[in-house]
Order: C-alpha cells, then structure tokens, then sequence
C-alpha cells in the first residue's frame, strides 16, 4: 500500500501560512496512507498541552521531534528515515524544501521511492546568496520534483538549479476553501459589531510586518478621504509592527479612520473580510530581495468573498491578482498608486461588483483546495 511520510517544522498548532498549507494538503490525503513527522510548537507545558490536543484531533498518524526547530541534522535524519521503514511509506514530501529536503538521499537509501519538496518564498531568498544557492541546488538534484508557487518564485528558484531539476520543477501553491470564503461570510455583523455599516471599508487582513504595507495604506488615508470622506481602513491582525503603524496613522492624522482589530481567530476570518468593500495590501520587496512575497494568498480569499483587491507588486503577489479583472497591482511602498485604485473602486459599485465576482469565478476555477490536492497526490505516486 502507497503511503506517504510528510517531514516538516511547519504544522500546527504553530501558527502560519505554511503550517496551514501543509495541514489542509494533509487532510485532503488518505488518513490511513500519511504519516507526519513535525517539530514541536513550543517549549513547557502549556505548548506541550497544545500539541497533543491537536494531533490527537487529527485522523492520521502525527510524530513530534522534541526540538521546536527541525533541522535536518544526523539525529532528525535517521529518525525520518526509522519512521519511513516502520510505517512502510515509499514516498516523502518535504513541506519545505529549504532546508529539510537535504535529507533526501539518506531517505531514499531508507527506500522512499518518490521525493517531493514544497518551495516557498524563503528559497526564492536562497537562490541569491552563493552558500545556500549551492544547498537549494543539491536539494534539487536529489529530489524527483521541487514544487514552486508562482512564476516569480519558479523563475528566482529555477536559476540556482541543475537544467535538470529546474526542468522537474511543478507548480503546487496553496488553495482557497471557498466553501469556508465566500459573499456571505458574516460582513455585516462585523461592520455593525464595530459602527461601519454606513462607511466605506477598505479591509487588509495579514500579520503586521514592514512587508505587507500597511504603513503604505495609512499614508495614502489622506487622498482616500478627500474622495471618500467616511472611509474607514480597517487592519486586521497582529504582529510586532502595530505599535509603529498606530504612531503613524496619529502623525498622518487619519486615526479617527483607521481600525485595528488585533489577531482574528480563523474562524472570524472569512466574516472580516467580508465587512470590507475593497481589500488592499499593497505589499513590498525588502532587504535586497530577500524579503519578498512568495504568493499572496489573501488576495484570492479575498476574492473568494467577493471583494476586488489592490496587491503589491512584490514577488509572486501579483500570481495572485488578474490585474484589471479581479483587481489591480500597484508598485508597493507608494501611497498615491494604492490611494488611486482604491477610491477608484470606493467610488463604483459596479466596478466593485463586476471584479468581486470575477474574482470568485477564478478562485473557483483554478484554486480550490480539493484541485490542487489532486495534483499533489499525483506528484507523490508519479
């Protein structure tokens, strides 16, 4: 019987885009052909409790490493390939290439006849550094396929590989539930919940870092609400920029119109974009290149809810966005190209109307979860 061992450090409950990826690709997979080998989410008691509730929950068979960082180290390697033997499992998906997927070759001495590694935005970020491009390299030369999430990061990845395995490299981003993310999530609530209902509501939702550019949204409020003056720009999430972006929305005087909600439980997540009427997150390259956005996946859950979407044009955002049928790239970091589309839609229903529902069309066609999990199954028993 095919069965698959998922080595990762990326799964829940440790919280992230990764981790979620990796769990709902999980659950689309036959529970009694998948074993998962994961770090651990936290140090003590209280992360140790976490943990174990959350695998016991699970239909398959999950195996913590007591590290909360899995390396792929001689002690970490020798056990992935103990659990491949034990439970049988001829195939290995790596839920992220870098660095996990050096241990390749000692599992495919252990027997794993098909090796498939998972990239994401940090190895558009190897690529371009001489040492870990020699890594990222091996990776792929060991490997049977390294999966890319959208042409930026295939093209930056494709460039540190043999021709081989850059030939070998298959497209697998993440999916939208669009059962889950849809029209009538749940907007109205929270517009009423928080006084917006008469408002105009521009929605980001995201962890709160340098990168996503909200600091861009709050620098182009001014231009919003000379257009649009009861607009309201609504921030949802947290993370260690919200102190920054708070001074700033005081200093560019726009506080009265700026919200922030904090960090969302997920299941409040499909209402709070809902209670948006555009959704922006006008996102940004940094650090040279190596802080980059590796898909965007906001952007089609957005869309699955029906809204149009203003995207940043860093790395593989803008795979994300049919420019001018679902919504609009803007080069990230200026607040008069973001201030533009977004008054552009605040001020047309129709327009709003017409590129929310293409949105949803595309998401429906091309990103569903159960889709690209057929593709994945594919890729473990090719």
């Amino acid at each position: 019987m095919h069965k698959t061992l998922i080595v990762t450090n990326d799964f829940p409950p440790r919280p992230g885009g990764i981790q979620a990826f990796l769990h709902n690709m999980a659950l689309r997979l036959d529970p009694e052909r998948l074993v998962v080998y994961a770090s651990t989410w936290k140090r003590g008691q209280e992360g140790a409790r976490a943990t174990a509730a959350f695998d016991e929950d699970q239909p398959f068979t999950v195996v913590r490493d007591r590290t909360t960082m899995l390396l792929p180290t001689p002690v970490a390697t020798r056990r992935a390939a103990g659990l491949l033997r034990e439970h049988g499992c001829t195939s290995v998906w790596f839920g992220a290439a870098a660095p996990l997927g050096l241990m390749a070759p000692a599992l495919r001495r252990a027997g794993a006849e098909r090796l498939v590694a998972t990239t994401h935005g940090h190895e558009a970020g190897w690529a371009q550094l001489p040492a870990a491009r020699r890594l990222l390299r091996r990776i792929g030369e060991s490997t049977d396929t390294l999966t890319y999430l959208g042409e930026y990061t295939r093209s930056r990845i494709a460039a540190a590989l043999t021709e081989d395995a850059a030939r070998r490299m298959t497209q697998l981003p993440p999916g939208v539930d669009e059962k889950t993310f849809h029209p009538d999530s749940g907007g109205a609530e929270v517009r009423a919940r928080l006084g917006l209902t008469e408002r105009p509501v521009v929605v980001c939702v995201s962890r709160l870092v340098p990168r996503k550019g909200q600091d861009t949204l709050i620098r182009a409020m001014p231009r919003i609400l000379a257009a649009e003056p009861d607009a309201v720009l609504l921030i949802v999430g947290g993370g260690p920029y919200e102190r920054d972006l708070r001074r700033l929305a005081r200093e560019t005087g726009v506080d009265a119109s700026v919200r922030f909600t904090g960090a969302v439980p997920w299941s409040e997540l499909p209402a709070h974009y809902g209670a948006g009427d555009v959704f922006a997150m006008p996102c940004r390259t940094r650090r040279g290149g190596l802080d980059v956005e590796g898909l965007g996946i906001v952007y089609l859950e957005a869309s699955a809810t029906g809204l149009p979407v203003v995207a940043g044009d860093s790395g593989g955002a803008p795979d994300a966005v049919l420019d001018g049928e679902t919504g609009w790239v803007v080069r990230g970091g200026e607040p008069a190209e973001a201030a533009e589309r977004i008054t552009a839609l605040l001020g047309d229903a129709g327009l709003r109307r017409r590129m929310g529902e293409r949105g949803r069309q595309w998401v429906e066609e091309r990103w569903r979860w159960d889709l690209l999990a057929d593709r994945l199954k594919d890729l473990l028993q090719a």
